[in-house]
């Protein structure tokens, strides 16, 4: 992936933007080559550029991170720009955790600090309605890796909330074309093992103060060989189902 010119001709189907070397696309970057989809990987920590504007791309998706989307880092209202110039512009955005968030944000929710964190592979319930049932199938309680302590704790004006589960309310909402979750569906076993090799100084307290919510790194890993599979599959579904609602 080339860095941008001063004056960027998108030449690609998807912006896929990055904030931390830690998280980055994972079974997202897998599923776009496989689909021969074109895309370009801004990366913030990295100082890659990001781009002045959407307007080219077909689709645009936002990563996580352990940044919180309230921080005043320059790139998070840069991505919080371009998400809303992409709504204006009916491309489609998907929101992974921190993208998520930011797409709360950008077109006028609210993030905030929830009581307990969330960490590890823990069950979901979605709406049932035909917007849930779109983006997720039918399933009602898919099992998906989260880790976040913060939250889209006020939906944007119009959006649908779509999932919850027992730590947090708003797992997931749509806003037109846009999905924003706060789980982490682009979750391969290679990111988790990354991200347990270097947890940071919190996790191991939020394991012994939380064990509703936060799992360990045996429990973890164990379910991840229990849930992937289905995780992948889940995941699979949605990127076809944002890619369907791409501008011709």
């Amino acid at each position: 992936m080339n860095r941008p010119d001063a004056q960027p001709a998108p030449a690609a189907d998807v912006l896929v933007l990055q904030h931390l070397f830690e998280d980055g696309p994972g079974y997202l970057g897998e599923w776009l080559d496989a689909q021969g989809i074109t895309w370009h990987l801004r990366c913030a920590e990295a100082g890659d550029l990001y781009p002045a504007s959407v307007s080219g791309y077909r689709g645009l998706a936002v990563l996580g991170g352990a940044w919180s989307a309230n921080d005043e880092r320059p790139t998070l209202r840069q991505t919080e720009a371009l998400i809303r110039e992409a709504d204006t512009l009916g491309i489609p955005v998907i929101g992974h955790c921190l993208g998520g968030q930011l797409m709360a944000r950008a077109l006028g929710g609210q993030v905030q600090r929830l009581p307990q964190p969330e960490v590890g592979w823990w069950p979901i319930e979605h709406t049932g309605s035909e917007a849930a049932r779109a983006w997720f199938g039918e399933a009602r309680t898919p099992t998906v890796y989260q880790w976040h302590q913060d939250n889209f704790v006020t939906l944007p004006p119009g959006a649908e909330l779509l999932a919850s589960s027992a730590t947090c309310a708003h797992q997931a909402f749509a806003l037109g074309p846009h999905l924003a979750m706060q789980f982490h569906i682009e979750i391969t076993p290679a990111k988790i093992h990354d991200w347990l090799q270097t947890p940071g100084e919190a996790y191991p307290v939020h394991v012994l103060l939380h064990r509703d919510s936060v799992q360990d790194p045996a429990s973890m890993n164990a379910a991840t060989l229990r849930h992937q599979a289905g995780s992948q599959a889940l995941a699979d579904r949605i990127y076809r189902t944002w890619r369907a609602r791409w501008p011709g």
